[in-house]
C-alpha cells in the first residue's frame, strides 16, 4: 500500500492549518462588515450543476471535474468551484424571492490538473456572491471587499487590481462577430480545443492556455472596442466608484471571460510574490448565470480566493495562546480532574503522561508551555501543587483551591 498523499492533495498540519484558519477567519469577520452572510454547499452537486454553468467545452468541465455514478445511478462532481453551488441554493430555496442576496463561502474544491504553486487538485477557496443587484454599486462593493480582506491579512502592497469591461449583451454580440471574423483567418494555428470552440462558443477561445492560441489572442480585437454606450458609461461609473474609495485600478483590455452569462464588470487581484501563477483573487458580473440554470433572471457579481495562495502570502497569524503543563508525579485522578477544571476556567493545558519529572518538563519546554503544575505526593497531602515558571524558572506552592486565581498571571 502506498502510503503517501493521492497526487494533488496534500495535508494541513498544524502550523499550516492555522495560516489556513486565519485566512479563513479574517476573510468572514471582514466580509460580515459588509453585510455577507455564510453559506455552506454540499462538495458534491448533480453534475448538471456544472456543466450547464461552466459550459461543455470548458477545460474544467472537459478535462478538469472529478464525476462519478453513484449507486443511485446519478451522476455527481465533486465542485470544482463555488459559484454554480451557490446560485443552485438560490434557485432550490427559494431565495429569490428576497433579493438582494449576499453570501461568503469557504471550503475544498476539485479539479484534475497540473499541481502547481499554491494549487493542488484539492484546493481551497474562499468567495462572495452579491445576487440581485443589477447597478455597478454592486461590482464596487464585492471589489472594495476583496481590497479590504487582502489589507486585512496584510497583503495590500504586494497585490495589483486589474479590471476590464465584458459590456452588455449588445456590445458581446458585436465583439463576437468581429471575433469570429479575426479567428477565422487563423483557423489552421488553433488547437484542436479551440477550433471546436470557435464553432461553439468562440469566446471560449480567449480562456485558452495553449501557446499558439494565446499567441493568436494576442492580436484580437478588443472588447472595449465595441461597448456600447451604456455598457461603457456602467464601466465608468464603477471606475470612478473605486477611485472614490482610493482603490487604484488598471485597465487591462485582454482580461476576458467565456462565457456568455457574463456581463459588464471583469477583474483580478495579482501579486508578483508566486510568479508566473500571480492571481490570487478574481471575479466577474454574471447576470446570465441563474437563468441559465433555470431560475429567474437574477443579476450577480462575485470573486473566488485561494486560501492556499493567500496562505503563503500572508505574515504568520499571531502563535496560539502558551499552554500550561500538569505533571502528575503519581497515580490517581487529581491530576485528570485538575486538567478538565483548568481547561474550563479557560486554560490551554497540557497533561503530562508518563516518564521522569527531568524528561516531563522537557516535552513542557518543547510544547512552549508557560508554566507546570507538579503534583507531587508531598504537596497532595498538603492539598497543593507546585508552579513553576518555565521562563524564569521560579516556583512556589500554590493550594489547589487557588490555583485559577495563581496562574492568571500566565494566560
Amino acid at each position: 500500500m502506498d502510503l503517501q498523499p493521492v497526487r494533488g492533495t496534500h495535508d494541513l498540519l498544524p502550523d499550516d492549518a492555522r495560516r489556513h484558519r486565519h485566512v479563513e477567519q479574517v476573510a468572514l469577520e471582514v466580509a460580515a462588515r459588509y453585510g455577507f452572510g455564510e453559506i455552506i454547499t454540499p462538495v458534491f452537486e448533480f453534475t448538471e450543476v456544472f456543466s450547464r454553468t461552466l459550459g461543455e467545452t470548458s477545460d474544467v468541465v472537459s478535462k478538469e471535474m472529478y464525476s462519478f455514478t453513484d449507486r443511485g445511478g446519478e451522476s455527481l462532481t465533486l465542485r470544482p468551484e463555488g459559484t454554480a453551488g451557490v446560485a443552485r441554493a438560490l434557485i432550490s430555496a427559494g431565495l429569490s424571492q428576497s433579493l438582494p442576496q449576499k453570501f461568503f463561502y469557504r471550503g475544498p474544491m476539485f479539479r484534475y490538473e497540473r499541481p502547481q504553486k499554491g494549487r493542488q487538485r484539492q484546493f481551497h477557496q474562499i468567495g462572495v456572491e452579491l445576487l440581485g443587484v443589477a447597478g455597478p454599486q454592486a461590482d464596487i462593493e464585492v471589489i472594495a471587499l476583496g481590497a479590504h480582506i487582502l489589507e486585512a491579512l496584510g497583503l495590500s502592497g504586494d497585490i495589483r487590481i486589474e479590471i476590464n469591461s465584458l459590456g452588455d449583451a449588445d456590445s458581446r454580440a458585436a465583439y463576437r462577430r468581429a471575433l469570429v471574423d479575426y479567428l477565422s483567418g487563423h483557423v489552421a494555428g488553433l488547437s484542436a480545443d479551440s477550433r471546436l470552440r470557435l464553432q461553439r462558443n468562440p469566446l471560449r477561445v480567449l480562456d485558452s492556455k495553449d501557446e499558439s492560441d494565446r499567441a493568436i489572442v494576442a492580436g484580437a480585437p478588443l472588447l472595449t472596442d465595441h461597448l456600447t454606450a451604456a455598457a461603457r458609461a456602467f464601466f465608468d461609473e464603477v471606475h470612478e466608484g473605486l477611485a472614490a474609495l482610493d482603490i487604484t485600478v488598471a485597465i487591462n483590455p485582454r482580461l476576458v471571460r467565456g462565457l456568455d452569462y457574463y456581463a459588464h464588470t471583469a477583474f483580478e487581484f495579482i501579486t508578483t510574490a508566486l510568479g508566473a501563477q500571480g492571481t490570487v483573487m478574481a471575479g466577474g458580473r454574471y447576470d446570465g448565470l441563474i437563468a441559465q440554470m433555470g431560475g429567474p433572471a437574477t443579476p450577480g457579481v462575485g470573486w473566488a480566493a485561494g486560501i492556499e495562495r493567500l496562505a503563503m502570502l500572508t505574515p504568520p497569524p499571531p502563535p496560539p495562546s502558551r499552554p500550561l503543563a500538569v505533571i502528575p508525579l503519581e497515580d490517581g485522578p487529581t491530576a485528570l480532574t485538575l486538567t478538565q477544571r483548568l481547561r474550563h476556567a479557560g486554560f490551554a493545558v497540557e497533561l503530562g503522561y508518563g516518564g521522569s519529572l527531568k524528561k516531563r518538563l522537557i516535552r513542557a519546554n518543547k510544547q512552549n508551555a508557560r508554566a507546570a503544575v507538579i503534583l507531587g505526593q508531598d504537596e497532595l497531602s498538603r492539598s497543593a501543587a507546585m508552579v513553576r515558571d518555565l521562563d524564569s524558572g521560579e516556583q512556589e506552592e500554590v493550594p489547589l483551591s487557588a490555583l485559577e486565581v495563581r496562574l492568571a498571571r500566565f494566560r
